[in-house]
């Protein structure tokens, strides 16, 4: 039974729905909060709300509540979206299998560039970035391309904001030079890091866009330098490049 006290209060309606959405009978009020802890005044006017608004319904034959129709539209509408997740998994793993490199789907967030999903080579050596992780955007291949993705006002802004540290011997860490770089990479399309966020590694990524032409995430691939050098990397931008187009085309009918 979880300490009730410590769930949030606008979470609360989400436990509720999730202790019956495992759950393979109706429940009461009662034995819903068994698994909860709440106050059973709370519970009750949740279930009821939830009643109300047709996310639960009473059981025809007997006590207790179960899934009403909107949660089922609800829960059949999340398993639709999950649609987006497969196409783009599929896309990076057929990546990773003409390359035989990681590849990685990374987003920008406040602290940086995150992992949101990856496939891993197969090779034991590899550089480890797991799914989750955040990265610098100044020094990262991923980062870069969202950096260029803006307009170079907003660019000039956004990297007089970063903390420019450098993390290797190759890291870029004056706003002049960056913006040199971003310029570069705004033109080509992709970007390179060679060893600039950890040394010993080698990456390039290629942004990808929604149907207006805004920047969405990036598409990164990146190895140790054992097997991938820079020359080699460029050497596959046109598979990273269909990639990409069969990612937009997935994410974006």
């Amino acid at each position: 039974m979880d300490d009730g006290g410590r769930i949030a209060t606008n979470l609360r309606t989400m436990r509720i729905l999730e202790v019956l959405g495992n759950a393979d009978r109706p429940m009461t009020p009662t034995e819903i909060n068994a698994e909860i802890g709440l106050p059973k005044q709370t519970v009750h006017r949740l279930c009821k709300t939830l009643v109300a608004e047709g996310y639960l319904v009473k059981n025809t034959h007997g006590k207790g509540l179960r899934p009403g129709r909107r949660l089922r539209m609800m829960a059949s509408g999340i398993l639709y979206a999950s649609r987006f997740h497969i196409a783009r998994h599929q896309v990076l793993l057929e990546l990773a299998q003409q390359i035989s490199e990681t590849v990685n789907y990374v987003v920008p967030e406040d602290k940086g560039m995150f992992y949101l999903d990856r496939v891993e080579t197969d090779w034991p050596f590899r550089v480890q970035l797991p799914i989750g992780t955040h990265v610098p955007f100044h020094c990262t291949a991923s980062g870069k391309t969202f950096l260029a993705s803006m307009k170079p006002a907003n660019r000039r802004s956004v990297v007089a904001s970063l903390n420019l540290r450098k993390l290797t011997a190759n890291t870029q860490d004056t706003a002049e030079g960056l913006l040199e770089e971003l310029d570069q990479v705004a033109s080509q399309g992709f970007a390179i890091d060679n060893e600039e966020f950890v040394e010993g590694m080698v990456a390039i990524a290629a942004p990808v866009h929604d149907n207006a032409g805004r920047y969405y995430a990036s598409v990164a691939i990146h190895g140790p330098t054992q097997r991938v050098s820079v020359e080699s990397a460029l050497h596959q931008k046109e598979i990273l490049f269909e990639a990409v187009r069969k990612l937009q085309m997935a994410l974006f009918p």
